[in-house]
């Protein structure tokens, strides 16, 4: 068996796990790994629709024990990322508790707004956000995936088995 390390990623033959804050995660079959760990971003994945070739990106945000504000703040900015109100999002927050651990799930729908913070920002219409987070120990671990709602709704199932798995080691 061969073992490579690249980052923050390990590949196992086809496998690709790689660790964020305390929780090591699995890539889901078919899925990307874009990058590894660069600045704010610790890990970045991308789904993509065979049918109609576009993507979905998935991205990891660890700060630390005690960084990155609390779940409900980020759901709020979260939430600020699209151009609608929050009342026109369809937007569905969902704490869960996965053996001893703590998620909460966040989606919403409409036209997202892409663009590093305080830069300009791209309208993406018809666009969906699946958003996780997961309180760790040393700090919780954020993880967003957007892109346009037929894909986002294509891999939310994986998105979900990906999230949950290392709370239920």
């Amino acid at each position: 068996m061969v073992l490579v390390a690249l980052g923050t990623l390990t590949v196992q033959g086809q496998d690709q796990s790689f660790k964020v804050g305390e929780f090591n995660f699995k890539t889901p079959s078919g899925w990307k790994w874009i990058s590894g760990e660069t600045g704010m971003r610790k890990a970045q994945l991308a789904f993509t629709d065979e049918k109609t070739a576009e993507k979905a990106e998935v991205v990891f945000y660890h700060f630390g024990a005690g960084q990155g504000g609390t779940a409900k703040a980020n759901v709020d900015r979260w939430l600020g990322q699209f151009q609608e109100p929050r009342e026109k999002l369809n937007a569905k927050v969902e704490p869960k508790k996965i053996g001893n651990g703590q998620v909460t799930f966040v989606q919403a729908e409409g036209t997202y707004l892409s663009g590093m913070p305080g830069g300009p920002k791209t309208a993406v219409p018809n666009a969906k956000l699946h958003g996780a987070i997961v309180d760790g120990a040393d700090g919780n671990v954020f993880i967003r995936m957007t892109g346009p709602k037929s894909v986002v709704e294509k891999a939310a199932s994986a998105f979900t088995q990906m999230v949950e798995a290392p709370l239920k080691q």
